[in-house]
């Protein structure tokens, strides 16, 4: 197999690098970075920097674990053993839905980058083009592209009726809430506050037991809602208003405070946090939002034994107990 040609430079070259880097690793798994480099035909160390800017990729609200996770000690330092660990891209096997106006977004865009790309580039490009041309021309768009702003459908009607109503009585919900970033759907217990409307949709806003904190759930990814005989447990609270900046925070999200040894300080340079604070002993206390409780504990094990969670409460009796667990297996 001939070497490895030095990689073009510049962003443009770096976005068709990670076009085909992204499925390449997907399809794949866990893959030698020696070979990859020689099978997508680019040095190693720019792989590597490649690798560094696909860890701020990821799905729409740039939380850390809405973002591609890469196993970068693996790559680099002592213990690096050259093997590609790419996580939390689940998502990417699943098949893209987009809105008529993001499709013409995306179309524009191609089109712009055509002008200026390599023959092999260009090829990939009108690939792509004819791909999302087709499904937006007229007649096709309703079955291939995904309008996502739908009216109200009658079901959404009476759900609406339902968690008034759990509201006016005080009772709790049991919510079927589907979750997109993991693709799957939970079960949780919550303290209804009211409905609220924003960006064109209608959400619950409750109090989630699970979650330990307030969250906003879409109706139209609620399957089933549960008026329970137990009464709410929280303080009564008015609907948040969702046209003041509130919503951006906390839809879906949690804020955890985490302790940080010195070994552990790197998080903050790697993954976006709400504050970082200094502690005497070169530590740090940081507080980040996460919508994965999972995500969290795959990085807390990472970390083990130089990183704790402070709060919420819920979440370090979880990792606790996950960390025993994983204790356990070399018993």
């Amino acid at each position: 197999m001939s070497a490895a040609r030095p990689a073009p430079s510049g962003a443009k070259d770096q976005v068709g690098r990670l076009l085909t880097l992204v499925p390449f690793l997907h399809a794949r798994g866990q893959v030698r970075l020696d070979d990859a480099a020689a099978a997508l035909g680019v040095p190693a160390d720019q792989l590597v920097k490649d690798l560094k800017v696909l860890l701020m990729c990821g799905l729409p609200g740039g939380y850390p674990d809405d973002l591609i996770d890469v196993d970068l000690d693996a790559l680099e330092g002592p213990e690096a053993d050259g093997v590609i660990r790419v996580s939390n891209a689940d998502y990417l096997a699943r098949p893209l839905r987009l809105s008529p106006t993001e499709a013409t977004a995306i179309i524009v865009a191609l089109r712009a980058l055509r002008n200026g790309a390599r023959d092999e580039t260009r090829e990939v490009v009108d690939r792509a083009l004819a791909k999302l041309e087709a499904a937006a021309a007229e007649g096709s768009a309703a079955t291939q592209i995904d309008p996502g702003d739908e009216p109200v459908a009658p079901d959404d009607s009476r759900l609406r009726r339902t968690l008034e109503d759990a509201v006016a009585a005080g009772r709790q919900l049991r919510l079927t809430y589907f979750v997109p970033s993991r693709d799957e759907e939970s079960e949780r217990t919550v303290d209804p506050r009211g409905v609220v409307t924003a960006h064109g949709f209608a959400y619950l806003d409750a109090w989630c037991h699970s979650a330990e904190a307030p969250r906003l759930f879409r109706l139209d990814r609620i399957h089933e809602a549960e008026i329970l005989d137990t009464a709410v447990e929280t303080p009564t609270e008015a609907p948040r208003d969702l046209g003041d900046g509130i919503f951006a925070r906390s839809s879906d999200t949690t804020l955890v405070t985490l302790r940080l040894a010195p070994p552990a300080r790197w998080v903050v340079e790697y993954y976006p946090v709400e504050a970082v604070r200094s502690l005497p002993d070169g530590g740090l206390e940081v507080d980040l939002l996460i919508a994965d409780e999972r995500w969290l504990q795959r990085l807390l094990l990472r970390l083990a034994p130089h990183a704790s969670v402070l709060s919420p409460p819920g979440y370090a009796h979880a990792f606790t107990a996950a960390a025993r667990e994983a204790l356990g297996l070399y018993s």
